[in-house]
C-alpha cells in the first residue's frame, strides 16, 4: 500500500502543488487547511506522515505539534516561509522532525520525506542493547532507564540506537548525522544538538548535569555510563 501524507496549509496552491508532485511519486494525498482539522485526521485516518506549515489560520504548526506528540509519533516535516534559527529550533524541540524553509527544492523535500519514512519503518537486525541501566528492546521499541520506560520518537530512538552499539566512544558528529538522517544531513548540526538535547530530556530525567550523553565539544556525543565508566582505568 502506498504511503499516505497529510498536507496542513491553509494556501490551496501550495497544497494542489504538493498533491500533484507527491501523488506523481506514488504517495496517497490527505488534506486539511487548518490545525484542527490537520489533528483530527491524524487520529482518525493515522497517515505515514505529515508536512505541516507553521502558519495556520487557526493555530500555530508549533501547537499542532505538541498536540499530536502527546499521542502519536507521525513523522512531521515542518515548511515554512519563516528562515530564523530559533524558530526551527522550536519546531524541533516541539518534535518535528525536520524544517525547511519555502520555497523549496521539491527533489529535496521528496529526499526528506523518504528519509523521515525510513527512520520511522526500519527496525535494525540485532538482538536487545544495554549499557549500564539503559536497556533497548529493538524489536517491542522499547527503551527503559533503571525502572523507567522513556518514549522516544523515531529520530530519537535511531539515535539511541547508534550511541548504544559503541558506549564509550566518541561518535563524530557528521557520523551520527549519516547513520540516523541520510548523507543529505551531514552538514545540519543543529539537527543533531537539538535532538541530542531532546533525548538527553528524556534519559537524563531531572538530572541537570548530563552523565549518559556527553558532548565531546566540536567533535560529536558518546553514550556513558556513571558506574560503569568509573570503575574503568
Amino acid at each position: 500500500m502506498d504511503n499516505r501524507i497529510l498536507l496542513i496549509d491553509d494556501e490551496e496552491s501550495i497544497r494542489k502543488f504538493l498533491r500533484i508532485s507527491l501523488q506523481a511519486h506514488g504517495y496517497e494525498i490527505l488534506e486539511a487547511s487548518c490545525g484542527a482539522d490537520g489533528v483530527e485526521l491524524i487520529e482518525r485516518e493515522k497517515p505515514d506522515a505529515v508536512i505541516l506549515d507553521m502558519g495556520l489560520p487557526d493555530v500555530s504548526g508549533l501547537e499542532v505539534t505538541r498536540a499530536v506528540r502527546s499521542w502519536s509519533w507521525v513523522p512531521i516535516i515542518f515548511l515554512s516561509v519563516v528562515d530564523q534559527e530559533r524558530v526551527k529550533v522550536d519546531a524541533l524541540e516541539a518534535g518535528a522532525d525536520d524544517y525547511m524553509v519555502k520555497p523549496f527544492g521539491l527533489q529535496e523535500l521528496l529526499a526528506r520525506l523518504k528519509a523521515a519514512l525510513r527512520r520511522k519503518m526500519v527496525v535494525p537486525a540485532q538482538g536487545p542493547l544495554a549499557y549500564g541501566d539503559i536497556s533497548m528492546n529493538i524489536e517491542r521499541r522499547l527503551v527503559t532507564v533503571g525502572e523507567r520506560a522513556v518514549s522516544l520518537t523515531p529520530t530519537e530512538f535511531s539515535l539511541l540506537h547508534v550511541l548504544l552499539r559503541q558506549p564509550e566512544r566518541v561518535i563524530p558528529h557528521r557520523d551520527l548525522l549519516n547513520e540516523v538522517w541520510g548523507p543529505a544531513y551531514i552538514e545540519e548540526l543543529q539537527l543533531l544538538r537539538v535532538n541530542v538535547s531532546n533525548l538527553r530530556k528524556k534519559i537524563e530525567g531531572k538530572n541537570p548535569t548530563p552523565e549518559r550523553i556527553l558532548n565531546e565539544p566540536g567533535v560529536g556525543y558518546r553514550l556513558s555510563c556513571p558506574s560503569i565508566s568509573s570503575k574503568q582505568p
